[in-house]
């Protein structure tokens, strides 16, 4: 049996002539669509946003590194480079130095730097002598960079001189670029003295600059160090360079008026730099909100660049491959725009490739009638109940339509005129021989033979155009690419170094670097004191930008043909490669040497430390352990001694073996054996006289007075107390209101039989519990915490330990569900009631699955899931009855969303009683179909 359900509230005839429905029906039809793909476009990259800057979003406060205090968690791993530690909003420091650090050339020069030794050489003036302690703090900073026996190392000494230099207030972090122009004014300074500066030598060119100014041309000859480029328009590297090399109107510069206004130049590198840095301009200033702001955009760049077609040598060469690329470049954008006609096709707002448009008519026209009129032939005096009139065909196969669809009349319809909606997930299927496509009325066979004929050849004539001109782009674009492939525009090679990573915004954010390793082959991620092995994808991922808020924000490449840049320093004497210890100077050695004693006498410290730690708790338990063996003659009286008889199993070696151990082992030893006798045979235990405690608190008052006397003895008696008393709770018969399973973790391990490892883990577990060290008597607490560590992996399987604590979580998860749900049945809130009852039904289920008292009763929980489904069927129902408009909507929308997707579930496990409510919900819905409703409804929809 099927039941229809549906409210039509306002309805649009598309079957008329009436062309406004139609239109309004598009619009309606492309705001919803529109608006939802809105709201669903802006969730996924909300949600995208807050998962990729979680991380970044952390770091807009300053970060402050706390060391570890254990040193050994600080000691260096062989080979590994040294990190940096982040002294404050610090990492811009740590990018730019570790770059310059891992250029080896450089990191000589700064090591064997000498300050002036002859009074005229001395500083002069105030800048000079701030350049002077820079250099031999940073000098000291390379040396432990080289051969500290730490992790990573404090950089605050070089920083704080260098925060003297900066206008901007400490808590702010420095701009990389800005920071990168002090320290090469400062190491250019500093090295002056010589004969030709190696700074200005390693980090500097030259570039002509070549144009027309009011008319007149010029050329003049500049120095550059890093080179600023334009992010903002660009799609990779060289573009940015191409629009880096012109400004202004740069067809005067090849016109021979003199006379011409117009102003522009060209830059031609005459002398590239070893160390080529490109200073990427990613924050621009936003006028309107008065504030700077980050470009995101995403730009490429190699690994290996050739600056053959911007050299000054190649200036001629260069500009004719320009202008070719021009041209291509013009006859790429035609091309595509007679692309773009063929594959976007029409005059209307939605467009369709011409090839498709012509198929699809081809199509219709192949399409045989089925019907001489989409509405002939069908009974619109169809009865209210939702079913359809019989159909006759005149010409051909009948027509038949589904289920429950009746036609609109031909006049213009009423407002209340029963249209369906349909509903994919509840609707019947499409009987097979409906016509899925409309088909022509009249059509001769000469007619489809000629129109076939031309759709065909126009159809072939569109997809040859179209393949022809994406053909032709293809090749263009590769010719673009190859435009400078010759081996003669291959001669200037660099390669990538560096790539300066930032991450956040403008006003905030963190930065790194990806240094590439060329001894290893491979790229380093520094990021602070973090030295971690990268690779070339994931550089790509954070450094093009596009799609996270991170991106590179500077590039530093090197002269590939230049090797001592990287090149490692060898011994001249022995031809070996020096390393360590070995690179540095006399006065550097010592001082590396200083602090790597430093280090060591703080592990020595640390070490120490922690043996006098363990030797107080080995003497505690051997005080703990004499006092035990000295309590045993007190206590031999008592049916269940603290020192249960070894197993008959015990043979004489066995039983002599004993007296090999210390004291301590057999006190552990004896432990076990109580707590596995007190398990496995609680019987075989005197059940003393404090069974009727409440908890393991009061047992701990009931003892305590003596516990200064025994420790060991008492940790004995306690454990035994509780078990006792948890023991009695599990073995009671109780109403389900008191259910002592949810007092104790330990009545429902067993109540389930738990393995007795996990028994004894757990009761160890509440005597070592934290809060017991506020208490006096916070031996037991130690004991029971030293007996944790002295249990072996192999003892106890923890994976089952958590399994069965996670099964008594559910548990009481279940049995949270179930009380809300019952709280809220009674206060006959159903519509809430029904969510929890259904949730704690299904974990109580998963629970008993594993064992008979996992969980509840399941009739129990189940009686008040179907008690509360009817219920909210009822109020459904009657809802629906009553109609009122705004109560048959609440009474459709229950029955669909809440009463309909719950009755699967009822029908899972087959039982009489839920079968017998599925029964009762369904006829109460189908008595309706034989009933006259009003005319605003009628039932298009089943359950």
């Amino acid at each position: 049996k099927e039941l229809y359900v549906c409210v039509v509230l306002d309805v649009i005839d598309l079957t008329g002539d009436d062309k406004d429905d139609l239109q309004r029906a598009i619009a309606l039809s492309l705001e919803e669509s529109m608006f939802s793909l809105t709201c669903c476009t802006l969730c996924r990259v909300l949600e995208a946003s807050i998962a990729e800057n979680k991380a970044s979003l952390k770091r807009t406060h300053t970060e402050v590194w706390s060391d570890s205090p254990n040193p050994h968690d600080r000691k260096r791993m062989e080979n590994c480079p040294v990190g940096l530690k982040n002294v404050g909003n610090t990492c811009w420091f740590s990018a730019v130095i570790q770059s310059l650090f891992n250029l080896l050339e450089f990191q000589r020069l700064v090591l064997h730097y000498s300050p002036p030794a002859r009074v005229q050489d001395l500083p002069r003036n105030q800048k000079e002598h701030r350049n002077l302690p820079f250099m031999q703090e940073l000098r000291n900073l390379f040396s432990l960079m080289v051969g500290s026996k730490r992790k990573y190392v404090d950089p605050s000494r070089a920083v704080e001189i260098l925060k003297d230099a900066f206008k901007s207030s400490e808590s702010q972090q420095q701009d990389v670029s800005e920071f990168t122009h002090k320290l090469l004014d400062w190491l250019e300074d500093a090295f002056q003295m010589k004969p030709k500066n190696p700074m200005v030598e390693l980090f500097y060119g030259r570039f002509q600059a070549v144009g027309v100014l009011e008319g007149k041309k010029f050329e003049n000859t500049e120095m550059f160090g890093q080179y600023p480029l334009q992010v903002n328009g660009f799609k990779d590297l060289h573009e940015c360079l191409e629009a880096a090399m012109i400004e202004g109107e740069i067809e005067s510069l090849h016109s021979s008026a003199e006379n011409s206004a117009k102003s522009g130049q060209e830059h031609w590198f005459t002398e590239l730099p070893p160390v080529l840095t490109f200073e990427l301009s990613r924050f621009e200033f936003n006028q309107a909100l008065g504030r700077p702001e980050k470009i995101h955009n995403k730009l490429e760049f190699p690994s290996m660049l050739y600056m053959d077609r911007y050299m000054d040598r190649n200036r001629e060469i260069t500009r004719i491959k320009r202008e070719e690329i021009r041209r291509l470049k013009e006859q790429l954008t035609l091309l595509q725009q007679r692309l773009e006609r063929y594959l976007s096709y029409g005059s209307g707002p939605k467009r369709f490739p011409l090839a498709d448009v012509l198929q699809y008519a081809m199509e219709f026209a192949s399409s045989k009638p089925v019907c001489t009129s989409p509405l002939e032939d069908i009974d619109t005096s169809a009865p209210p109940g939702g079913t359809t009139g019989q159909l006759t065909a005149e010409q051909g196969p009948s027509c038949t339509l589904p289920e429950g669809l009746a036609a609109a009349p031909t006049q213009a319809p009423s407002t209340q005129q029963r249209v369906p909606i349909h509903k994919p997930f509840t609707h019947s299927r499409l009987p097979p021989d409906l016509p899925m496509h409309p088909a022509p009325r009249h059509i001769t066979e000469e007619e489809l033979r000629v129109l076939e004929g031309c759709l065909h050849r126009w159809r072939s004539e569109v997809e040859n155009d179209t393949h022809d001109l994406q053909g032709s782009i293809s090749r263009i674009h590769r010719t673009i690419e190859l435009m400078y492939s010759d081996k003669s525009m291959m001669q200037v090679p660099f390669r990538l170094h560096a790539v300066l990573v930032h991450e956040g915004q403008a006003n905030a954010g963190h930065y790194w670097a990806y240094i590439y390793d060329p001894h290893q082959q491979r790229w380093m991620k520094y990021n602070d004191i973090s030295v971690t092995k990268s690779s070339w994808e994931e550089l790509v991922r954070d450094s093009f930008g596009g799609y996270r808020n991170a991106s590179a924000y500077c590039l530093m490449y090197i002269n590939d043909k230049k090797p001592f840049l990287i090149e490692e320093e060898f011994d001249k004497e022995t031809g070996q490669m020096l390393s360590g210890l070995d690179k540095l100077p006399s006065d550097l050695k010592a001082y590396v040497k200083e602090d790597n004693g430093l280090f060591d006498k703080e592990m020595e410290e640390w070490d120490k430390l922690q043996a006098r730690k363990a030797q107080q708790e080995k003497l505690a338990l051997a005080a703990a352990a004499a006092a035990t063996a000295a309590a045993e003659t007190t206590t031999s009286h008592q049916p269940m001694s603290t020192e249960p008889s070894p197993p008959d199993s015990w043979g004489e070696d066995q039983g002599s073996s004993l007296q090999h151990l210390n004291t301590t082992e057999l006190v552990w030893l004896r432990f076990d054996q109580f707590l596995e006798t007190l398990v496995l045979s609680p019987a075989a235990v005197d059940v003393c006289q404090c069974c009727n405690i409440g908890l393991h608190s009061e047992v701990l008052m009931l003892i305590g007075p003596t516990m200064s006397i025994h420790p060991m003895l008492f940790v004995f008696q306690a454990i035994k107390v509780e078990y006792t008393r948890l023991l009695r709770f599990a073995q009671e018969d109780t109403a389900p209101e008191n259910d002592y399973r949810l007092q104790h973790v330990i009545v429902y391990f067993i109540h389930n039989q738990a393995p007795k490892k996990i028994l004894e883990r757990t009761l160890l577990m509440q005597f070592a519990d934290r809060n017991l060290s506020f208490d006096e008597r916070s031996s037991i607490m130690k004991v029971a915490r030293a007996k944790l560590d002295l249990v072996k992996p192999e003892e106890v399987n923890m994976e089952e330990y958590e399994m069965w604590h996670q099964d008594y979580r559910n548990f009481r998860e279940t049995t949270i569900f179930l009380m809300i749900g019952l709280e809220l049945f009674q206060k006959k809130c159903f519509v809430e009631a029904l969510m929890y009852l259904i949730y704690s039904y299904q974990y109580n289920r998963e629970l008993l699955v594993k064992g008979l008292y996992r969980g509840h009763n399941d009739e129990l929980i189940g009686h008040y899931r179907r008690e509360c489904l009817l219920k909210l069927n009822e109020n459904a129902a009657r809802m629906f009855e009553s109609g009122e408009e705004p109560e048959v909507c609440n009474g459709l929308s229950i029955m669909n969303e809440l009463v309909v997707p719950c009755i699967p579930l009822l029908l899972v496990h087959d039982t009489e009683k839920d079968l017998l409510a599925v029964e009762d919900m369904r006829n109460r819905w189908c008595s309706y179909l034989g009933q006259e409703m009003e005319r605003e409804f009628v039932f298009w929809d089943y359950f």
